[in-house]
């Protein structure tokens, strides 16, 4: 079973992190398919029925991106309301996503020890994310634990980085 990796990041060329993750999944290009949404979709004009088609043939799903403002960039929130349609994804006709699994893999500019409680941030990582969460229950797909790399705005250095490329490659094959 192939994986899929919906990639959002808006400027893959300048990241530090998701550039390094990209080319460490393109060397599992039979295991592995990238499919990056700001590279396919300049112009924001999701092509439903071709990202729906990629969806059912994926049991495994990895939504790769930056953290933004505690969320998702704005193009695959845009891609998760285009694409998770009514009668497709949920309703009484749409299963699509049923029983798939979805998982995380976010990087992450601030430190780890300030998303808790007692942090700056004030929430934990999981907490940022039970929107998503609740969508993935909503469509009955089955979620997975998140993989990150904390401190990528600044604290991590590229050894750090390239350690976590191989550990993201590791957390897919493991959920499989």
């Amino acid at each position: 079973m192939k994986t899929l990796v919906i990639l959002a990041h808006p400027n893959i060329e300048k990241s530090r992190v998701n550039k390094v993750w990209k080319q460490e999944l393109c060397q599992y290009q039979n295991e592995i398919t990238v499919h990056e949404l700001y590279k396919e979709y300049p112009d924001w004009k999701i092509d439903v029925a071709r990202e729906q088609q990629l969806l059912e043939a994926h049991d495994h799903i990895i939504l790769q991106f930056p953290l933004y403002w505690y969320s998702y960039p704005p193009l695959l929130k845009k891609w998760l309301d285009d694409v998770f349609t009514h009668g497709w994804a949920y309703g009484s006709k749409g299963k699509k996503l049923q029983g798939k699994r979805f998982g995380l893999a976010i990087s992450i500019g601030d430190k780890k020890e300030n998303y808790s409680p007692t942090g700056t941030v004030k929430f934990t990582v999981d907490e940022v994310f039970i929107p998503f969460k609740a969508s993935m229950i909503h469509v009955g797909a089955v979620m997975l634990p998140y993989f990150a790399l904390f401190g990528s705005s600044f604290q991590v250095s590229d050894k750090e980085i390239e350690q976590s490329a191989k550990d993201y490659i590791n957390y897919i094959f493991k959920q499989k």
